[in-house]
C-alpha cells in the first residue's frame, strides 16, 4: 500500500459517510485501509454519449487517475466482455463488469449484518475490491470468493495480492455456490439474480443469511437478506436500500430482436403509466409479468415479453391514455392488476415487502406470507 494515498482514502470514506450517517465504523475503517487505486489495472471505460471511451492511466498524470480512483463512482471495466485495456477506441455495448462505487459496496456488505467472524461467500469477486473490503473486516481466512470469468478473476488475484490479502478464490459460476468449502454462515452477492439458486440454499448453514439483489428482465431491483430456519426455508424482507446491480450472466435478458410495435387490442389504461418510473411500482410489474421487458418509446411504454411476442404499449390522447395489447398474453392486464394491488395497500415502499424461498418455490409478498404473493421463475 503506497502511503500518500492516505489522505485520499480517508477523504474517500468522509464522502461515504456523510452519504450513509448510519455506515458502522468498522465499515469505514476498511475503506480507509483497502487501497482502490489497486483494483482499478490499466484503464477503465467512461460514457460517451452511446459509446464506451477507454480511459488508460498511462495516459493521464498521477494526479488525474488518483482523482479517478479516489471518487466514489462507479467506473465500468468491461463492455461485452471486452476489458478497457484491450479497446483499440471507443466501443459500444452493455457494462458486463464494474468496480462498483464504494458506497455500494459497504451499503451492500453493511446490509448483509456481518458482525465478524462469519464465514462468507461472496459472488462475484470483479476487481477484488469488495473482496478485500471483506478480508479487512472479517480477516481473509473467513472469506471465498468466487468469479465467473477468467480474465477477471486473474486481474482480481493480482491486485488483492498487490493490496497484501490471500482470500480463498475461485473461479467458476457464482450460482452453483462453492459446495467445497460449505457450509457458509453469510452468502453476499455483488451482482443481481432473477430468483435464489437453489445451491445458495443448499449451501447454506443453519441460521445463514443471503444478502442478494433481486431483480429481473424490466431491470427493476431490490435488495434483500434472507435467513434460513431449521426447515430449509428462507425468509426476509426487502431492506430500504435502493441498490441495483448487474444481473448475473445466465440471468441476463436473452438478445432481443428489433421491436415491431403491433396494434393488438385496445382500451383505456387503468393506472397511469407514470407508476412504472416509481421505484415500487416499477418492481411491482415486474413481478406480474416475470419475462417482460419494460422499454419507453416516443409514445410511451413498451412492455414487450421475451418467451411468447407478447407485448403492449401505451399512447396518450385526448382522454388520457391507451393500451394496445397483442399475442398471447395480456401483459397490461397482469401489470395493471399488480399495481391497482399494490395501491390498494397504500403504495408501500418495498420494506412492506418480503420473500420465501425454498430450491423448489419461491414467493414474494405483500404485508406477510399470507397476503398477494407473486411467484418468482426458479
Amino acid at each position: 500500500m503506497t502511503a500518500d494515498t492516505t489522505a485520499l482514502r480517508r477523504h474517500l470514506a468522509e464522502q461515504i459517510q456523510a452519504g450513509n450517517p448510519a455506515l458502522g465504523p468498522e465499515w469505514r475503517a476498511a475503506v480507509e485501509a483497502v487501497d482502490r487505486d489497486l483494483f482499478l489495472g490499466p484503464a477503465v471505460y467512461r460514457p460517451d454519449n452511446t459509446r464506451w471511451q477507454p480511459v488508460r492511466r498511462a495516459e493521464l498524470s498521477r494526479q488525474e487517475w488518483q482523482r479517478l480512483a479516489y471518487t466514489d463512482r462507479t467506473w465500468v471495466t468491461q463492455v461485452d466482455n471486452l476489458n478497457a485495456e484491450d479497446a483499440p477506441g471507443p466501443v459500444t455495448g452493455n457494462p458486463t463488469s464494474s468496480a462498483t462505487l464504494p458506497s455500494l459496496v459497504v451499503r451492500t456488505l453493511q446490509a448483509a449484518g456481518l458482525r465478524g467472524g462469519e464465514k462468507v461467500l461472496e459472488i462475484g469477486t470483479g476487481t477484488g475490491y469488495s473482496t478485500a473490503i471483506l478480508c479487512h473486516r472479517l480477516g481473509e481466512d473467513h472469506v471465498i470468493s468466487i468469479e465467473y470469468d477468467t480474465s477477471l478473476a486473474a486481474s482480481a488475484a493480482a491486485h488483492l495480492t498487490a493490496a497484501g490479502y490471500a482470500p480463498a478464490l475461485v473461479t467458476g459460476d457464482g450460482l452453483q455456490g462453492y459446495k467445497e468449502q460449505a457450509e457458509y454462515d453469510a452468502i453476499v452477492a455483488t451482482c443481481a439474480v432473477r430468483s435464489i439458486p437453489a445451491p445458495w440454499l443448499w449451501q447454506l448453514a443453519e441460521r445463514g443469511t443471503i444478502t442478494t439483489t433481486l431483480s429481473g428482465w424490466m431491470l427493476a431491483s431490490g435488495l434483500i437478506r434472507l435467513t434460513l430456519d431449521d426447515q430449509d426455508i428462507a425468509h426476509g424482507r426487502f431492506l430500504p436500500d435502493t441498490i441495483s446491480y448487474m444481473l448475473a450472466r445466465s440471468h441476463e435478458r436473452p438478445p432481443q430482436p428489433v421491436f415491431l410495435r403491433q396494434d393488438g387490442e385496445a382500451r383505456p389504461t387503468q393506472v397511469d403509466p407514470a407508476l412504472l418510473d416509481v421505484w415500487a411500482g416499477h418492481f411491482v410489474a415486474q413481478l406480474a409479468a416475470p419475462s417482460a421487458t419494460l422499454m419507453h418509446s416516443s409514445s410511451g411504454v413498451v412492455l414487450w415479453d421475451v418467451a411468447t411476442g407478447s407485448q403492449a404499449w401505451t399512447e396518450e390522447n385526448d382522454n388520457g391514455w391507451t393500451v394496445h395489447q397483442h399475442g398471447p398474453l395480456r401483459l397490461r392486464d397482469q401489470v395493471e392488476a399488480a399495481l391497482q394491488t399494490w395501491q390498494a395497500a397504500g403504495a408501500p415502499e418495498l420494506t412492506e415487502f418480503g420473500m420465501t424461498a425454498t430450491a423448489e418455490r419461491q414467493t414474494i409478498w405483500l404485508g406477510s406470507p399470507d397476503g398477494p404473493r407473486w411467484h418468482l421463475p426458479v
